[in-house]
């Protein structure tokens, strides 16, 4: 395999990067930086400009303007050799169902003009890898969402790539198969594939990515590792209070000083602190009884919702 081009780690970059369609500006002008072996994430609501982003990436959509080097290759000039060197992992599986499990990865590695022993070689290596060899006989249709999304991985892998795209990975898995699927794409990036993904699921992105940015509205808000978000936009810790009788609202006046930061839910109220304990030691004390309190570690998804808001976007 031809080693990637790199400028000081760097596989993607891009800088000032757009993507317009008709008077709409999906991407507006961001910068990233996407290092060797890293799993680098996307994360935004509907609309954000991540899907947009990665199929530019993917060079299956070209930049409007801005620049975009992948691997040191110009995707406007060089996409069909960008091409042959990614792995792309879909956000629906759109396997052959006609086929084997065996023969989705033989037939595919067709395309990349591997040999068909060399394909099948790496096929029987590749179920392996994902948990599919006793199932390499078996025709698609009848397997779990689960297995489906462990064989488009291993698809994705066939050409050997250096960076493997996945949308949405786990969308409508179940906690096992979420959890088995993570395993394996961690082992991906300990054998030093690149992965860059987008993800809805802010446990997902806690545990894949090294480094991810939040888009919301065709620009990146914020960027850095899970942790750095965390610190950085939220604090530690996160009390949850809810009280039963009268709205939320009628409490909130009387949680002043309690907090960081406030916010007012329908059915909650979220007091964002340093000492969870020592707050709800403070609730008590203003002689305040919560039906129920809920000390937690903050999350990514805190992050999240703070710099992209709890309104839903269409």
């Amino acid at each position: 395999m031809v080693e990637p081009v790199t400028r000081d780690g760097i596989l993607i970059q891009a800088r000032g990067l757009v993507k317009r369609f008709g008077d709409f500006t999906a991407v507006d002008g961001i910068d990233v930086d996407v290092r060797a072996g890293e799993a680098f994430g996307f994360l935004g609501p509907n609309g954000a400009g991540k899907s947009s982003t990665m199929r530019m990436v993917g060079c299956v959509s070209p930049p409007t303007d801005g620049e975009l080097q992948i691997m040191g290759m110009d995707p406007r000039r060089d996409g069909p050799a960008i091409r042959a060197r990614l792995g792309v992992c879909p956000q629906l599986d759109n396997l052959d169902p006609e086929l084997t499990v065996r023969e989705n990865l033989t037939t595919y590695a067709r395309y990349f003009g591997i040999p068909r022993r060399v394909a099948r070689e790496r096929a029987a290596e590749l179920l392996d890898f994902v948990q599919l060899a006793e199932r390499a006989g078996s025709k698609v249709e009848p397997l779990s969402g689960g297995m489906k999304r462990r064989l488009t991985i291993a698809r994705a892998m066939v050409n050997e790539p250096d960076i493997v795209l996945l949308d949405e990975p786990t969308t409508g898995l179940d906690p096992q198969a979420r959890h088995l699927v993570w395993e394996r794409l961690f082992r991906l990036k300990q054998q030093g594939v690149t992965l860059v993904l987008t993800t809805h699921y802010m446990d997902e992105a806690e545990q894949l990515c090294d480094r991810l940015v939040v888009m919301d509205g065709g620009r990146i808000v914020a960027e850095g590792s899970p942790r750095t978000l965390i610190e950085r936009y939220s604090t530690r810790e996160v009390v949850e209070l809810r009280f039963a009788g009268e709205t939320q609202e009628a409490f909130a006046g009387k949680l002043d000083g309690l907090a960081e930061r406030i916010e007012v839910l329908p059915d909650r109220i979220l007091l964002y602190v340093t000492d969870g304990d020592g707050a709800v030691a403070e609730v008590h004390a203003r002689a305040l009884t919560p039906a129920s309190v809920l000390v937690r570690r903050s999350s990514l998804e805190d992050v999240f919702l703070h710099l992209t808001g709890r309104t839903l976007v269409d």
